[in-house]
């Protein structure tokens, strides 16, 4: 049997009620946990146990994750030294500053040099270095398109977008749910601008650009009558042109983690 690295293969086996006995909201969260080494299967105790003895060794815990997550890191690094800045930049919506490429990121610029270092005038987020070098490796420059569609719609998405709920979008809801100033907040500290809510008949809409050509759309609802709020994240349909499904994954679920942080820090 291979190893085991995606959530939704622990969550087949599980009772999928949301008891919450394993001490986690849900059944996903839980499958996610014991991906990520927070839990193991034994916690759950409806998994049945010859499931439980054959699935333990074949469980990519979180430091197969990190050294995955190394050796991504280092791949692209390497390939970096491959591309020619000078006619990469303007597909990409960057620019050259001494030998280096700026690429601007929720209006910040950040430069990247012919070994794949990246350093900027603000902190450096670990979360966004993967996705900056994944973008000029991999992005074919296209085109902003101007139709927003939601994770599930991109290429790839569909399998992935219950846990892009769950880790994205329903935390962001919820800390926006505590803190109607928020998305006002994200406006003026990363460069956001108010966008059209009739498009989607939301209360509000805010669009950030986390990289030059991939936007993204951030929807809310507020709560009325025995309506609860809701929240969606929407990205340009040119998005799988440029990040690959993974890295558009742990860009926007990074971003909703650096808004929590935020809101911590000034609450």
């Amino acid at each position: 049997m291979a190893k085991i690295t995606n959530p939704f293969d622990i969550y087949k086996l599980l009772p999928q009620t949301n008891c919450g006995e394993c001490a986690l909201p849900n059944c996903l969260a839980f499958a996610a946990a014991v991906i990520q080494g927070r839990k193991n299967l034994t916690d759950c105790p409806y998994i049945k146990t010859e499931d439980k003895e054959q699935l333990a060794s074949h469980i990519a815990i979180r430091e197969d994750f990190s050294r995955a997550s190394r050796e991504n890191l280092e791949m692209l690094k390497s390939r970096i030294g491959d591309i020619d800045f000078s006619t990469k930049a303007a597909p990409l919506g960057a620019h050259i500053v001494s030998g280096k490429l700026a690429v601007k990121s929720l209006g910040k610029d950040f430069f990247i040099d012919t070994r794949g270092n990246v350093t900027s005038e603000c902190h450096t987020h670990a979360w966004m270095t993967v996705p900056l070098l994944s973008y000029i490796v991999h992005s074919n420059g296209a085109d902003i398109t101007g139709r927003w569609v939601p994770f599930r719609e991109l290429k790839d998405g569909s399998p992935m977008n219950p846990l892009f709920v769950q880790r994205g979008e329903k935390p962001l809801k919820k800390l926006i749910d505590g803190n109607s100033e928020l998305l006002g907040d994200l406006i003026s500290m990363f460069s956001g601008e108010r966008a059209d809510n009739t498009l989607f008949s939301s209360d509000i809409a805010l669009s950030l650009y986390p990289l030059p050509k991939l936007p993204i759309l951030i929807c809310y609802w507020k709560p009325e009558g025995d309506m609860d709020s809701d929240l969606n994240i929407f990205f340009d349909a040119s998005a799988e042109k440029h990040l690959h499904i993974e890295t558009l994954f742990s860009l926007g679920v990074g971003l909703v983690m650096m808004f929590e942080k935020i809101s911590r820090e000034h609450s």
